[in-house]
Formats: C-alpha cells, structure tokens, sequence
C-alpha cells in the first residue's frame, strides 16, 4: 500500500495492552493507527484526525462507545465505526447499531477477523454509494447520490445505509425488496444481527419520511420490505 494513502483508523480502547496490540496488527496490514484510551479523548481525536474508521470499545471511562458513536454521528454520518464489547446479549447488539454502529464484533475475538471485517468496511464505504440519480418520494426529492432527502426547504442528509436502502426501496416500485437482497447487497452479512440493524435503519427511514403521511415502508414478515406512497 501506499505509505502515502495508507488509510488512519482510530482504535478508543481503556485495556492499553489490546489497544497496543490492535494498532500494531493494523500498521502490519497498511494501515495507519491512532489510539485513545476512552470516549472523551477519542472524540477529541476524530475531530483532530478525521479517521477513516472508528474502532471502539463499549464499557470505557468518561464516555462509553455508544455515546461516543452518537456524538460521532452528530457531525459525520459516513464514517464507518465497528464495536469491540464482552457484552454479547441481543439488547447490546442492537443498542450499538441503533447508536449509528456499522459492526459488533464480541470479546475475545481473531484479529484476522477484526482486520477482515475492516476491510469489508472500507470496501462498502467507497463501493455502496447509490448511483447518481434523483427520485420523486411523495413530496420528497431523494438526491442518491448526495445521499440528500429534501422537502421544500427542509434538507435532511442521510446515513450512505440509510440512502442506499431507500434507492433500493424506490427502484423496487411497488414490488417486495427481499431482506436478503438488502443484507447481502448492502451489509454482506444476512445474519440475525444484521436483519436486526436493518429493521433499525428502517425505523430511521419512516421518521425520515414521516411528514408525508401518504408515504409508508410496508414490512412484509420474513419476506423484505415495500415502499407505498399513496395517491393523494
């Protein structure tokens, strides 16, 4: 890899020995590391480096890391940032995602598999954007490739899943988008903690288009999901 283009991420981890460890096996793999030993110092540092993935533990000091993710997602909805927790119940998993989470990976774990599902990240990051088209949503302009949900003068930016799902659901027209196809095309996981971060998404996606109350996303039980906008 280019040393020049080589790609920061930010590893916010309070056990210093693991976070050692991890930026050692991401500098090994070309990658550039930078460590921070809670929430607090690391926001600090996303802003100072803008990292190009976020790592973060859940159980830390000063800030944990879902309050640290919604912080995040406050100022950069883009950005990729994947959980390493010891907590592994449902309720944990789904609270991450809901936080704006892209990934939970359970203590202990590989590090082959955390670098794997780095990469992955990245890799959807520059590759899932929606191609460059504007759609008619009700009485919403949705600019796919700006990830831009408008209405009148109200703009909301989208989350590049949040943009990439309702492309999806729009090009589907009256048809069922399967969960598989979503999972597979835009997480490339179907697994049940994937299905649950998509129902999350979907949530969002409803308030998002909330003030059009012709528009519903219909959800069709283990099948997928339907986009209806109603005649006036």
């Amino acid at each position: 890899m280019d040393e020049t283009n080589r790609p920061l991420i930010l590893v916010v981890e309070d056990e210093p020995m693991l976070a050692r460890i991890v930026c050692d096996a991401l500098r090994q793999s070309g990658y550039d590391a930078a460590s921070a030993p809670d929430g607090e110092r690391g926001l600090a540092m996303f802003s100072e480096l803008r990292p190009a993935l976020v790592v973060t533990d859940v159980m830390m000091p000063r800030s944990d890391g879902f309050r640290l993710t919604r912080r995040i997602r406050s100022v950069d909805r883009e950005v990729p940032i994947l959980f390493l927790s010891a907590r592994s119940s449902s309720d944990d998993v789904v609270e991450g995602f809901a936080s704006g989470g892209d990934d939970y990976l359970r203590k202990p774990f590989a590090m082959n598999e955390l670098l794997a599902r780095i990469e992955a990240l990245l890799r959807r990051r520059e590759g899932r954007r929606p191609a460059g088209k504007v759609y008619a949503v009700g009485d919403y302009t949705f600019d796919a490739e700006r990830w831009m949900l408008s209405r009148g003068q109200e703009r909301t930016k989208l989350s590049a899943r949040e943009a990439a799902i309702l492309a999806m659901l729009v090009e589907g027209g009256d048809g069922i988008v399967e969960n598989s196809r979503i999972l597979g095309e835009i997480w490339g996981d179907d697994s049940y903690y994937a299905q649950r971060s998509l129902n999350v998404y979907v949530t969002r996606l409803r308030h998002r288009l909330a003030a059009d109350r012709r528009i519903e996303i219909v959800s069709v039980r283990n099948v997928g999901y339907r986009l209806s906008v109603r005649r006036a």
